[in-house]
């Protein structure tokens, strides 16, 4: 098992006393700090209309982050496309490309990333893009993307060229995105890199992976599988104070998979005097036992152990610790603390090739 490659996945989370600026600050830290530690990727999420999470536009943060940092990889975890015009999407990873040359990922996924009503109002302004037609247009975007373009053939019979880009240099790595088999089959027939969403439920891993792998073709641009694994991680000092850190983030899935309400994430202290219904109660313990919680020694030699169980060589984290309300407003000091830890248990692996 070669070392073990350790990335990020942000969402740029919001909690109580902090501006959609403030947060946006403590996800720029965060990434810098990525960067010089060593780290793979720093990708970001796509979420809308929730008072936790201000990453709704993975580009325009991708385009802060590009001038932020030096050799980190950036990318989003994911573009939700059905939201979005294909031609749009590959404009804008195009104009990040040549921002960041040879430095972009485009994660794709297939779901909204958000409620009905915002899905509406997404594709209100006349985006033709939707579920049923994804494949045509991941299809559209890889083709726009590069060099020569993808070609239109008018109503008169004209052939006409579309480009993302005038004079591509170089075009980001496409990435399809998961949570279940319907991706991974489809990364597999397009023959593109695939990551399985494992931080989502825990669930369903093993069955995907094994889906994309055996059912793989090789494409021009990918010759054999690769993949690799995101996970929900707090790592501190002491597993009593990770589990402490960790409570904030786990109550607030909790509120969210039961239909409470949703707020701006609590702080540390306000986390340990919350009162939550039994049913939360029971999905915090099951996550708490899904997640790496734990001294920073732990957290790491099961990630080592997990991404040997999948086949894994990268594995990339959501750093999940919550704030004290003392800490700096601009800042995600626990968050941090967590990938430097990691860092110093893991150095070959940060420092590794993916």
């Amino acid at each position: 098992m070669p070392d073990l490659t350790l990335s990020v996945l942000d969402l740029v989370p919001v909690r109580r006393g902090q501006t959609s600026a403030d947060a946006v600050a403590a996800s720029v830290a965060l990434a810098q700090r990525a960067d010089e530690l060593g780290l793979h990727r720093y990708w970001l999420a796509e979420h809308h209309n929730m008072p936790s999470v201000a990453s709704t536009n993975p580009p325009v943060l991708l385009g802060v982050l590009a001038g932020r940092t030096r050799r980190i990889r950036l990318g989003s975890g994911g573009v939700m496309l059905p939201n979005h015009a294909p031609f749009v999407i590959a404009e804008q990873f195009a104009a990040l490309e040549a921002a960041a040359p040879g430095r972009i990922d485009l994660g794709i996924g297939r779901a909204p990333g958000s409620d009905p009503v915002i899905t509406a109002l997404l594709r209100s302004s006349g985006h033709t893009s939707d579920v049923d037609a994804f494949p045509n247009h991941v299809r559209d975007i890889e083709a726009l993307l590069g060099a020569e373009g993808a070609g239109l053939r008018l109503a008169t019979g004209e052939q006409y060229t579309v480009r993302a880009t005038p004079a591509a240099q170089g075009t980001p790595d496409l990435w399809l995105l998961g949570s279940s088999d319907y991706s991974a089959a489809l990364a597999a027939q397009l023959g593109l890199p695939y990551v399985f969403a494992h931080h989502f439920s825990g669930e369903g891993t093993e069955r995907a992976l094994d889906l994309y792998r055996s059912q793989f073709q090789p494409s021009e641009h990918l010759s054999a599988p690769r993949t690799f694994l995101t996970a929900n991680v707090v790592a501190a000092d002491t597993a009593a104070e990770a589990e402490r850190l960790a409570l904030p983030q786990l109550q607030h899935m909790a509120r969210l998979r039961t239909g409470t309400p949703l707020t701006a994430l609590d702080t540390v202290e306000d986390a340990e005097a919350a009162r939550l219904t039994e049913p939360q109660q029971d999905l915090v313990a099951g996550m708490s036992a899904r997640w790496f919680i734990g001294e920073a020694g732990d957290v790491a030699d099961r990630l080592t152990a997990f991404a040997q169980r999948f086949g894994v060589e990268e594995v990339m984290v959501s750093p999940s610790a919550g704030a004290s309300a003392a800490e700096p407003i601009d800042r995600a000091p626990a968050r941090e603390r967590t990938l430097e830890l990691l860092a110093a248990r893991l150095p070959q692996g940060v420092l590794a090739a993916a």
